[in-house]
């Protein structure tokens, strides 16, 4: 059953099926161009506390947290998730994978605002593996909505959901189970 959060934000859980979502998921572990970036905050590099991965068309480069990333080929598993997103009427063209290999794991508080995906950016979250909780900060009120973005769940974040709202993946030190998302995002040139 489809769940709308907050503003320009929709929830799908049960996306995929669970076997469907397992398939995913073991084949993202093996298929993707897995490594664990950089980031520059607050004047110094630091390793990010997760994988990540960068898929999408030729040449589209994308600015994410100081660096440039230059996209790898479509893999089997993604060319399936993208296209069942086109089938829902979205045309992402890049995708940004995560892969928190446990509850140490983390994502800190952003938005996806950068340049190259345009006004109103739509992000297309998908979780496979470990539920893990996800935050929703608004940048005026400062108040905190949480959910537990469950496997083969799917969360639409679009409008002025980057706007008005920060996201994160905080630690969960009891989780011992790996959890990949996928967020498919439109680079607009």
């Amino acid at each position: 059953m489809d769940k709308t959060i907050i503003d320009d934000i929709t929830y799908l859980p049960n996306w995929l099926s669970e076997q469907q979502a397992d398939t995913a998921y073991q084949a993202l572990s093996r298929e993707l161009a897995w490594h664990q970036g950089d980031v520059f905050i607050f004047g110094k590099w630091h390793k990010i506390p997760r994988l990540q991965a960068f898929h999408g068309e030729p040449n589209l480069d994308y600015r994410y947290s100081g660096k440039w990333l230059a996209p790898e080929p479509w893999t089997p598993a993604l060319a399936y998730m993208r296209e069942r997103l086109f089938q829902l009427g979205f045309q992402p063209n890049v995708v940004l994978a995560n892969w928190y290999r446990d509850g140490n794991d983390k994502m800190g508080w952003h938005r996806d605002n950068e340049p190259e995906l345009g006004p109103q950016p739509v992000i297309l979250s998908i979780s496979l593996g470990a539920a893990r909780d996800f935050h929703l900060r608004h940048r005026d009120t400062k108040e905190v909505q949480s959910l537990s973005l469950e496997h083969g769940s799917l969360l639409i974040m679009r409008g002025n959901s980057q706007e008005n709202w920060e996201h994160q993946v905080p630690a969960r030190k009891r989780c011992k189970e790996g959890r990949i998302n996928l967020t498919f995002r439109t680079i607009v040139r």
